[in-house]
């Protein structure tokens, strides 16, 4: 089946590349979480679309990453989220979130679908979260989970 990405999938490929991949995987798993579309003639076209959309918000290049790797590496990010007893919180943090606080804190406009959580994140505390900047460089960073007052 060949479809075309529309967000980046590890192993795979980046928006706008066209891929060939088994047909229950595509049927089953890309197609309905909107990871991809169809190929077609007609859907070739998004192509040029989907590759400006993904360049305006892309790291230029290898330095750019590193001076952005830098300024993620020295940056204190603090998630003040409602918690229950215990340090439980109400839900969890989406990368969404982090995103935002990255921001919050002074640094720099991040994707919030490079980045890659430990796991769910449910409980007050400190956690190492990863984001891949450039094929090349990626980065970690600590986000501090506190309870909201």
């Amino acid at each position: 089946m060949k479809i075309i990405l529309k967000q980046e999938v590890s192993g795979l490929g980046t928006p706008g590349d066209v891929v060939e991949v088994k047909d229950g995987y595509g049927r089953n798993y890309l197609l309905p979480q909107g990871f991809a579309i169809p190929w077609s003639r007609g859907a070739e076209k998004q192509i040029v679309t989907i590759k400006r959309a993904r360049s305006a918000r892309e790291i230029r290049d290898l330095g750019h990453a590193n001076e952005v790797k830098g300024q993620l590496e020295g940056l204190s990010v603090k998630l003040a989220v409602r918690a229950g007893e215990g340090g439980r919180l109400y839900g969890s943090v989406t990368p969404a979130e982090i995103a935002e606080a990255v921001q919050r804190a002074g640094g720099p406009a991040i994707d919030r679908r490079r980045l890659e959580l430990p796991g769910h994140i449910k409980a007050v505390g400190d956690y190492k979260v990863q984001i891949k900047l450039h094929p090349d460089v990626a980065a970690v960073f600590t986000v501090k989970v506190t309870a909201a007052k």
